[in-house]
């Protein structure tokens, strides 16, 4: 399985940014994306940025890994997925039927 992480940018140049993400950083590549400025989130698979993102899906993203950490761990994790609790599934519009 495939994940991309999110990342903040703390500074960047034209081909690649340093970011951070749970205390730990990396430089990453930048040219899916183009130069980002300091405090962007992006979405970092296999050392390159491939989407901008914003706060809030960044912070959904990192609560679902996290989640995800705990499951494996045999933790709670309920918390983690608190966007989900008490709705149904719904299906993205180009799966629904007209």
């Amino acid at each position: 399985m495939c994940i991309g992480v999110p990342m903040k940018v703390l500074e960047s140049d034209e081909f690649s940014a340093l970011c951070e993400s749970e205390g730990e950083r990396l430089r990453v590549s930048t040219l899916l994306v183009g130069p980002q400025p300091p405090g962007a989130h992006v979405l970092v698979h296999l050392g390159s940025a491939v989407r901008v993102l914003d706060d809030h899906e960044a912070a959904l993203i990192s609560s679902a890994l996290a989640g995800l950490g705990a499951a494996m761990g045999g933790q709670g994790f309920e918390r983690h997925f608190a966007d989900l609790i008490d709705r149904e599934p719904q299906l993205p519009d180009h799966l629904k039927r007209n």
